[in-house]
């Protein structure tokens, strides 16, 4: 999981836009002493992420609260699977129920398509990546989930790696000079990623001594054209319009990494139920 205190802060954001200063149906219905177990259901097969998540949301919720997990996140669940029990007060675990599930149902869906485009791409040397196509506050989480479906991370941020796309080419002056602009300002930095969008521009990053070249909608005859310019001297990044019917393709060109936006951006939350008994 990302560290704690970072998924500590996002429940506490969450519970405080759902459950705010109380939950009016639960506290009119629900006495405060009456307790009760709750079970989290499969309604489909999917992979495991967030159990962390959601074993936080309850604790923020009421720290009397007991959870036990069935699965560790990364687990390939097969439909009807119990995930995991509650126990405690009945109104804790109300209050608590649609935050718990949100993030395990968001993370597990990023974790199982992840899974499909690694499965796709089984056999070959490649890399599948996320990009930073993520829900506002929740990056950590969902490149956690990533990782969980299989999959390898990206740059965090802007902060934390350099990739010159192509407005920064256009401002910069182009591939030779933004490449050399980095260099002179900021010597400590690599790899340097420079995006390039056709064979001519591959020239330019190689030129440019980029360490990793960004190869962006390039189809696969195209790709397969700059790898074999590359020859080694750069790691070569497919992106752009990556499917789960075209990625093994692009992959059997011999690009080293492949990163779909589709892994955050669109993607379908899996199916999970919490049914409480007394």
């Amino acid at each position: 999981m990302p560290d704690h205190s970072s998924h500590e802060e996002i429940v506490r954001r969450a519970l405080a836009e759902d459950l705010g200063p109380g939950d009016l149906t639960t506290d009119a219905i629900v006495p405060p002493d009456r307790t009760a177990s709750a079970e989290m259901i499969a309604k489909e097969d999917f992979v495991l992420a967030g159990m962390d998540v959601v074993r936080e949301v309850f604790r923020q919720v009421d720290p009397a609260l007991h959870l036990e997990s069935h699965f560790p996140d990364g687990s390939r669940i097969v439909r009807g699977s119990s995930l995991a029990m509650i126990d405690g007060a009945a109104a804790s675990i109300l209050k608590g129920e649609r935050v718990s599930l949100n993030f395990l149902q968001h993370l597990s869906g990023v974790a199982t398509i992840t899974a499909a485009f690694v499965e796709k791409v089984r056999g070959l040397s490649v890399s599948i990546l996320e990009t930073r196509k993520t829900l506002p506050g929740l990056r950590a989480l969902e490149k956690y989930a990533v990782r969980m479906g299989g999959g390898t991370n990206h740059r965090m941020g802007l902060y934390d790696a350099v990739l010159i796309k192509d407005n920064h080419i256009a401002v910069g002056g182009g591939i030779v000079a933004a490449v050399g602009k980095v260099r002179k300002g900021r010597p400590d930095i690599h790899p340097i990623e420079v995006e390039v969008t056709d064979l001519k521009e591959v020239r330019e990053a190689l030129e440019a001594a980029a360490d990793i070249l960004l190869l962006d909608n390039m189809d696969p005859d195209t790709l397969r054209a700059a790898v074999e310019m590359v020859r080694g001297r750069a790691l070569t990044e497919a992106s752009g319009n990556i499917t789960l019917a075209n990625v093994r393709a692009v992959a059997e060109t011999g690009v080293d990494r492949i990163s779909v936006g589709a892994l955050t951006h669109s993607v379908k939350a899996v199916d999970i139920s919490l049914k409480i008994s007394f």
